[in-house]
């Protein structure tokens, strides 16, 4: 404990602030994680069915989507927590703190996942899909057959980098009043020049990131075959 004092003087003397950026860092992630997955898996599906050679080949459909997803990852994502303000606003019914920053969060993070999703997919042998089709699988079967069965290795590695990517956002989040270890680091580490306070912060963004690749390592090994 003197260690720790000796080190990080004015992080010991907030530590219930400490542990509560540390707590809604976690829930940001959680949170706009757990939707951006659901939404970016149907958007990656989306691309993979509606574009050239697909099940479901429709190139208006495939235009809008994937012109629609290059254009949020093109926005960075300072502007964007500016923009969605009043989305956020009308949404969550605040526009700062944890409840403020899900929103842009999880329009940060989707179309990346998105992008991680259709690239995994691609990856899956287009004999397996033509096997399936000569069996009169249904595309419904096909999806959840062959493209989310044998695509979970790659989909989970897809996961793991954006939920790192995520952690990343909600420290950005932070500089906008977003909460987090963002904010801590910012309030006390930088306005207040209190050095140790950012270390504190950066040292525990990379204990939670190295969290989740170890968890995603695990979820992949276990999965490959």
């Amino acid at each position: 404990m003197n260690i720790l004092y000796q080190f990080f003087p004015n992080t010991m003397d907030k530590t219930t602030e400490f542990f509560e950026s540390i707590l809604q860092t976690l829930q940001m992630t959680a949170a706009a994680g757990a939707v951006s997955f659901f939404l970016g898996l149907l958007f990656g599906l989306l691309l993979t069915l509606t574009g050239k050679g697909g099940l479901k080949e429709n190139r208006p459909v495939y235009y809008v989507a994937d012109k629609l997803i290059n254009i949020c990852r093109s926005i960075p994502f300072v502007i964007m927590l500016t923009a969605l303000l009043p989305v956020t606003r009308a949404i969550m019914g605040s526009a700062i703190g944890t409840r403020g920053a899900i929103i842009p969060l999880i329009v940060g993070s989707t179309p990346f996942f998105a992008r991680q999703v259709e690239a995994a997919l691609a990856e899956i042998d287009r004999g397996l899909v033509e096997a399936a089709l000569s069996m009169g699988d249904s595309p419904f079967d096909i999806v959840f057959k062959v493209y989310l069965r044998e695509g979970v290795p790659a989909i989970a590695r897809g996961v793991t980098i954006t939920l790192i990517s995520l952690v990343g956002l909600t420290a950005m989040a932070g500089a906008v009043a977003g909460g987090g270890l963002g904010s801590f680091a910012i309030m006390w580490g930088h306005q207040r020049n209190q050095t140790d306070c950012t270390y504190a912060a950066m040292i525990a963004i990379l204990l939670i990131v190295f969290a989740i690749q170890w968890v995603g390592n695990l979820i992949i090994k276990k999965t490959t075959h």
